[in-house]
Parts: C-alpha cells; sequence; structure tokens
C-alpha cells in the first residue's frame, strides 16, 4: 500500500511540477525563518543552564525610584548582610563590566579584550571546568592570575603555564589556574584577578554605589526575606546615619532627599533576558529583537501553511475522479485521509531538508547579522525539529484530506465536481489571510525605516565628526589629572590638532557616574556626573542656552562653579537658575551656566539631568579619567592620526595599544539594535511577499484553469477579451481589499505600541498605508491579469469539440 501511495505521489508530481515546486518552496521558505528564529532562541536560553547552583544565585539591583535601577552596590551592603542573615550562603563582589587592558609575558605584550575582577570565591558562582589548577584556591591570595584556555593558549603556546609569572598593571601575577569556557555563561572573562579586593577594603564603609554583587541564598524561597534584609541595611546603616550627620529626623531626611533605595534581586537564569541595565558583564539579549523574530517567523510559517493548503485543495479538484475511483472500488475515508497525510509527510520532510540546506548556506550572513556564532547542533534543537514536522503535517495534511475524502462519489464520476462550490470558501478565506499578513509586513517594515530614519536624523545636541575620545589608562603611582595636562600641552602641539580636552565620560558608551543634586527643599534628584576640563563642551559643539561655559580665567571655575543641562535645570523650578546655589555630594556649588540637552546613551530615551563640573572640584574624579579629547581638523585626518599614534606609544604607554573612537561613530553604535530591526523587517518583507506571490499564482493558475470551459464559451458567444480580464480578475481584487483592511488593524495596534518604547518617536503616517494598498493590488493585478490574459487566448475549439 505504502509503495502504490509513494507511486501516486510521483506521478502527481510529474503532472504538476510547477505548483508543486512553488508549495515545496514556500513551505521550505516558512520552516528556514522559524529553524533561524529557534536557533536564535536556544542561543539565549541556554545562558548559565550548565550551571548546578543557578537557582541560588542572585544579582543585587538597587531601584532609586523614578525608573533608576541600578546593577552597582556599595561595598558596605554584603559584609553587613552576612553577619545578620541565616538565609545567605554566601556573596561575591565583582566588577559589573570587562575591562580591556594587557599582559606581559616575556617581554611580549598580549592584549586581553575581557579583563575582569572578582572575589576569591567567584568560582564558587560560576564554577568553570578547570583543565589546570584547583578552583577553590586558584585565586587564593592578590597576585594570584587565572586564564581561560583559549587566552592561555596565545600567551604561552605550548608551555605549561602554571606557575609562570606575568606582568599586569605594573605588578607581577602567578598563573594559579586554567578553565575552560564550553558553555554560554553570563560572565566569561578571558583573565581574573582579586585587585578588587584592595578597592573594597578601602571602599569598606562607603555606601557609593561601585561594584557589582552576587548572593547565593541556601533556599530560593527567601528572596523575599532577604529582599527586606538588604532594604533594612541600607536604611540603619546609611540613611539614618546620614539623617543623624546632616542633624535631622529620619522622617525629615526621607522628606528632603526622597525614599531611600530599595533592592531588587535577578536571578541568574533571568539575568541574559533582562531588560534594563547590565547586571553581568557578558550584558542581556536584546530580548525585543528576539521576541519580534519569534513572533515575525512564526507568522511566516503560518503563511507558508496556508499557501500549502490553499494549493493543496485547489489541486484536490484535480484528483476527485481518483477519488471517486478509488471510494467506488471500496476505500475507506480513513484510508484516503491517510494517503493524503502520507504525502503531505512526504512533502513536508522535504521542504525540512530544503529548509535545513538554506538554514546551513545562510547562516554565516544570519550570525553575521546577530553578531552571533549558532550552528545547527543540539538535541534540544532536534526535538523542536520534530515537533515543527508534526505541527506543519497536522496543519498542512489533515485539513485538505479530510476535505477530500468527503467528495461525494456519484458527483465526482459524473464530471460535475469542478461546478462545485466545496473548499472555494476556505481557499478564499485562506487567500484573505495570506494578503492580511503581507499587509501587517509591509506596513511593519515602511514604519521601522521610518523609525530609525527619524533617530538617525535627530539632532542630538553634539557635533561628534572630527572629535576623538583616545582610551586614557591609568598607571599605578600616577596621577590621571596631573599626566593629562602634561599630554595635553604635547598634543596641542601636532599639526592638525585643533583642540584638546577631557572628560569623565564618552558618548554612546555606558562609562556614566551618578548622584543626588538638592535644591533648596527641593527632594534630591538623581543626575548624571559629568566631570569636564575647560574646553569639553565647547569640543563637542554643545551649546550655550544661558550663561557661560567654564574658563581657565577663574579660579572659582575649578572649584565651586558648575553647568546644568536643561533637563537637570527644570528640576530646579525656577524661572532663572542662573546664579542659584545647589548641593552636590554634600558641597554647594553655583550654576554659572545652562546648555542645552543632547543625547548620551542612545535616542530611545529621554535626556537626562545632567550636572557639569570641573574634574578638579572633587578630589576623586582626578583618577577616574579614562578618555581624552581631541578634536582634529578634516585635512590630512590619517597624517594626524599617525602622528599621535606615535607620540602616544613613545610618550603615554608603550604597553597598551593606542585605541580611539570617533564620538559621531561610537555613538552610531547605538542604533544598531535598531538597524537590525528595519533590515529583519525588510528582510521578512521580501519573503512574506514571495511566498504570497507563490500562493497567489498558484491559486489563480488553479482557478483559471478551472473554467477555461466557461471561457470558450463566452468567447464563441463574443465577449471581448477586455470584459473576460475584468470577470477573471474582480473576485481577487476584492479579496485584496478585504485582506488589507483585516491587516490594517493589527499593523497599526502592534506598531503603535512598539514605538512607545521610544522617547522620541515618529506618529504613525497614512503613507505606510498607502504604499502597502498600492503595492498589494498592484501585484495582484500583475499576477491575475497576465494569467487571465493567457487564459483567453485559449483554443476554443479544443473545449467545445465534445459538448
Amino acid at each position: 500500500m505504502i509503495l502504490n501511495w509513494i507511486k501516486i505521489f510521483i506521478y502527481h508530481l510529474k503532472q504538476n511540477k510547477l505548483f508543486s515546486l512553488l508549495n515545496t518552496l514556500g513551505l521550505s521558505i516558512g520552516i528556514a525563518g522559524i529553524i533561524f528564529s529557534i536557533l536564535y532562541w536556544n542561543d539565549e536560553h541556554s545562558y548559565d543552564k550548565w550551571n548546578p547552583e543557578k537557582d541560588k544565585i542572585y544579582s543585587v539591583l538597587n531601584d532609586l525610584g523614578g525608573g533608576n535601577v541600578w546593577t552597582v552596590n556599595s561595598a558596605a551592603t554584603a559584609p553587613y548582610l552576612k553577619a545578620t542573615s541565616s538565609q545567605l550562603d554566601e556573596y561575591c563582589y565583582m566588577r559589573d563590566n570587562y575591562m580591556k587592558s594587557t599582559v606581559i609575558y616575556n617581554g611580549k605584550i598580549f592584549v586581553i579584550e575581557k579583563f575582569f575582577s572578582a572575589q576569591s570565591n567567584y568560582f564558587s558562582f560560576f564554577p568553570y571546568e578547570f583543565i589546570k589548577g584547583d578552583r577553590k584556591t586558584a585565586l587564593h591570595d592578590r597576585n594570584s592570575i587565572v586564564f581561560s584556555e583559549e587566552t592561555a593558549s596565545r600567551i604561552f603556546k605550548n608551555e605549561d603555564p602554571m606557575g609562570k609569572t606575568v606582568k599586569y598593571e605594573n605588578k607581577m601575577f602567578v598563573v594559579r589556574g586554567i578553565y575552560r569556557l564550553n558553555e554560554k555563561s553570563s560572565s566569561m572573562p578571558e583573565a581574573i584577578t582579586t585587585v578588587i579586593e584592595e578597592d573594597l577594603k578601602n571602599d569598606k564603609e562607603n555606601w557609593g554605589f561601585n561594584y557589582g554583587l552576587m548572593l547565593k541564598l541556601k533556599n530560593r524561597r527567601d528572596t523575599t526575606i532577604v529582599k527586606l534584609q538588604l532594604n533594612n541595611i541600607y536604611v540603619e546603616y546609611n540613611y539614618k546615619k546620614q539623617a543623624q550627620n546632616e542633624g535631622m529626623t529620619y522622617e525629615a531626611f526621607v522628606k528632603a532627599y526622597g525614599n531611600p533605595t530599595t533592592t531588587k534581586l535577578l536571578s541568574l537564569p533571568d539575568a541574559r533576558l533582562y531588560r534594563g541595565n547590565y547586571s553581568f558583564a557578558e550584558g542581556n539579549g536584546n530580548l525585543q529583537l528576539l521576541q519580534i523574530l519569534m513572533g515575525l517567523s512564526i507568522l511566516i510559517l503560518l503563511l507558508s501553511i496556508v499557501n500549502y493548503i490553499n494549493l493543496a485543495t485547489a489541486n484536490a479538484i484535480k484528483r476527485a475522479k481518483e477519488v471517486g475511483v478509488r471510494k467506488v472500488v471500496g476505500a475507506s475515508k480513513l484510508q484516503i485521509v491517510y494517503q493524503f497525510i502520507f504525502e503531505t509527510v512526504l512533502t513536508t520532510l522535504f521542504s525540512i531538508l530544503l529548509a535545513l540546506v538554506i538554514v546551513e548556506l545562510s547562516l554565516p550572513f544570519y550570525n553575521s547579522f546577530l553578531s552571533k556564532d549558532l550552528v545547527i547542533i543540539g538535541s534540544q534543537f532536534f526535538v523542536q525539529l520534530i515537533f515543527i514536522f508534526i505541527i506543519v503535517v497536522f496543519v498542512s495534511g489533515v485539513l485538505p484530506a479530510v476535505y477530500i475524502s468527503n467528495f461525494e462519489t456519484l458527483k465526482v464520476l459524473k464530471g460535475n465536481f469542478s461546478r462545485s462550490k466545496s473548499g472555494v470558501w476556505l481557499r478564499n478565506g485562506m487567500l484573505v489571510l495570506q494578503f492580511a499578513i503581507a499587509t501587517f509586513f509591509i506596513i511593519g517594515s515602511f514604519i521601522v525605516y521610518q523609525q530609525v530614519r527619524f533617530m538617525s536624523e535627530k539632532d542630538l545636541g553634539f557635533k561628534g565628526a572630527q572629535v576623538m575620545d583616545i582610551v586614557f589608562k591609568p598607571q599605578k603611582g600616577k596621577r590621571q589629572f596631573d599626566r593629562y595636562k602634561t599630554i595635553k600641552q604635547h598634543l596641542q602641539k601636532i599639526k592638525g590638532v585643533e583642540s584638546v580636552s577631557a572628560g569623565l565620560f564618552s558618548i554612546g558608551s555606558m562609562e556614566n557616574s551618578w548622584s543626588g543634586l538638592v535644591y533648596k527643599d527641593h527632594k534630591e534628584v538623581i543626575t548624571q556626573q559629568m566631570g569636564i576640563d575647560f574646553g569639553m563642551l565647547e569640543n563637542l559643539g554643545i551649546k550655550l542656552v544661558s550663561g557661560r561655559y567654564l574658563t581657565d580665567k577663574l579660579a572659582s571655575d575649578t572649584i565651586s562653579n558648575v553647568l546644568l543641562n536643561e533637563a537637570s535645570a527644570k528640576t530646579l523650578l525656577e524661572k532663572d537658575p542662573l546664579n542659584k546655589e545647589i548641593y552636590w555630594q554634600s558641597k554647594k556649588f553655583k550654576v554659572v551656566g545652562i546648555v542645552k540637552d543632547f543625547n548620551y546613551f542612545n535616542v530611545k530615551y529621554n535626556v537626562n539631568p545632567m550636572i557639569f563640573l570641573h574634574i578638579s572640584s572633587i578630589d576623586y574624579m582626578k583618577d577616574n579619567m579614562h578618555y581624552i579629547s581631541v578634536k582634529v581638523t578634516p585635512e590630512n585626518m590619517t597624517e594626524t592620526i599617525a602622528n599621535l599614534e606615535k607620540y602616544w606609544k613613545t610618550n603615554v604607554d608603550a604597553e597598551y595599544p593606542f585605541e580611539y573612537n570617533f564620538v559621531d561613530k561610537n555613538f552610531a553604535r547605538t542604533f544598531k539594535d535598531y538597524e537590525d530591526q528595519k533590515n529583519l523587517f525588510s528582510l521578512l518583507n521580501i519573503i512574506v511577499i514571495l511566498i504570497a506571490v507563490f500562493g497567489l499564482f498558484a491559486l489563480a493558475s488553479y482557478s483559471m484553469d478551472r473554467r477555461l470551459r466557461e471561457i470558450a464559451i463566452r468567447k464563441t458567444l463574443g465577449a471581448p477579451t477586455n470584459i473576460l480580464l475584468k470577470e477573471l480578475s474582480k473576485q481577487y481584487i476584492i479579496y485584496c481589499i478585504i485582506g488589507f483592511l483585516i491587516g490594517v488593524f493589527p499593523a497599526y495596534l502592534l506598531l503603535k505600541k512598539w514605538l512607545e518604547d521610544f522617547a522620541y518617536r515618529i506618529e504613525i503616517p497614512l503613507l505606510p498605508f498607502i504604499i502597502a494598498f498600492v503595492s498589494l493590488l498592484t501585484l495582484t493585478l500583475i499576477i491575475v491579469l497576465g494569467k487571465a490574459y493567457q487564459v483567453t487566448k485559449i483554443d476554443v475549439l479544443k473545449y467545445l469539440k465534445y459538448e
């Protein structure tokens, strides 16, 4: 029986080569799309699954109110918690990001992109596989260093690295262990030291937020208790002490400075797809892009299945007599259903194989698009593939099979079935659904494109085309600001350099610091600290609204004068904020200028309140300089950069590579996620239209082939070609209009929801809807009229000679 079914299947493939090809190709494209999404989904959800105690590990987040949630903590918090909490197993402080640095071995300099520092029990939280050394003792002292297997191989080649010494930050470190990174993790450093311990010791009574903090609980059900304990610690040991120092009651202090920080605990399995600030050094996955990709891929698969069902039911008309004969010779409905499901299984299997070929060939481009290294492996993936196979076979196979098995034997054998309306509503309804999905994609791609273009063309409030941010690494025992002043004098002498300045920030990066600004009896406003040297704002073209810039001609500008941006000035609730006195970190400052707002992190977000103060005004800022800002002339820029690099390597830092970013290009990187979404929509839009074209062409062909005898009679009775074209195409135009109207509303609602994530956004215009309608209508007319014109040229005698 199976062999007989295969022969029948092959026979119909040969009889309908074009339509079988279109059907299979459309289904394989839909399956390829969902495979791509599953690979991405699996990769993002694979982080930390290997970790045996992942469900007990939490990252501590601090909610400052007003949507400000920070991932960094004070050095004082955890020791108090350990002393008072029976629910805490252990804690580990770490840096919340990687640092790019260098190590020197045998006189050779090696750049390490992911240098990391954490407490000695770090490997209790991330128990990587150690191929050399012991994870429990590898970081037992301050001069220990451990490397990933790949990094160790790069540095030591074929030597045994254990016990070898390397130079880092002018200190010697001994290699105590080598670990293997063979699973995805929220923290995947290339080298680890415990130099953070020195900073923690110095900051043990400091309540400033400077460190990432992990907790391991004895029982995951204790999160509520631990959060309450952390909140209580912050109130008792920080807020109440501050109130006492200010000579205020706790209630009065809260009224003046706002409510104390509250704690959130983010579990390790949830950290990768957390929508907020980075909680671990590897950063967050793009949850929005992942959800969009999954949703759109499911839509495309649905479109492919609809296309398959439509063509299968249309093709069933040609097989009506076959079904009738089989019923006459004794075939049951169930046997006919099994046969057609079997054919769907074969088609789906071939489509999946073709889809896997498409994925394998396209995977390098997909990886480049997502900045990933996805591969088609894993038991989970193959289980999901089997699930897709079952779903596609069930949806695509059962409906057409049941429809075909219900053919009335007498009708189909008498030849009346071709004039039956059975199945027409199903096919037409699915054609309308195809038009609706295509409408959604066309409108979506245009609106996403317009939003991304709007952001890219928005006035950012600064000009960074000629401004270089040069990475300025600290050196032990030397004050950064003193080094900078010497370097500045020399850089200004290089031909092509217009001006040199510095700041404790880099636009477009995550480099930032925050603290509370207080004015009169207003509540404390969390404000972004922007330490600058003279000329920094002028370098960036940030304009004054009122007042003046800071200048080296006034000594008070290095001590007690500050600038605010417009967003910060509004929080003072003063008509004229100039010359008003504010408090910043318990020190009094005078506002001497207001600058225009400018985007710092991303144009998706509102501009934050900012305070600009000279680097010298607060002592600790002098050692926190990480960038030197150099504005260069556009002429001979390559030569200027080469001279800057030569000076830098010779006189500033011979051990660290000369590294810089142009400010405008650095900020442009913040658009990548949205550029990806724009490109994604455009790519999927092409795929959707392609599948819709396959379906429309095949369905129109089947429909018109069924009407060849009717067309012959009409031509015999004198019907002109233009009337025939009108009659043959008008139903498809109606379906196109209905599908468009159905697709418009979900497109509008979903895209409006997507736009709500942006502080600066377009209003949804009418133009994309017009373009979608005109595009679909034009496509429909081209396909349908082309096929209709072809059938109007038939040989009338061929279809009427037996009448």
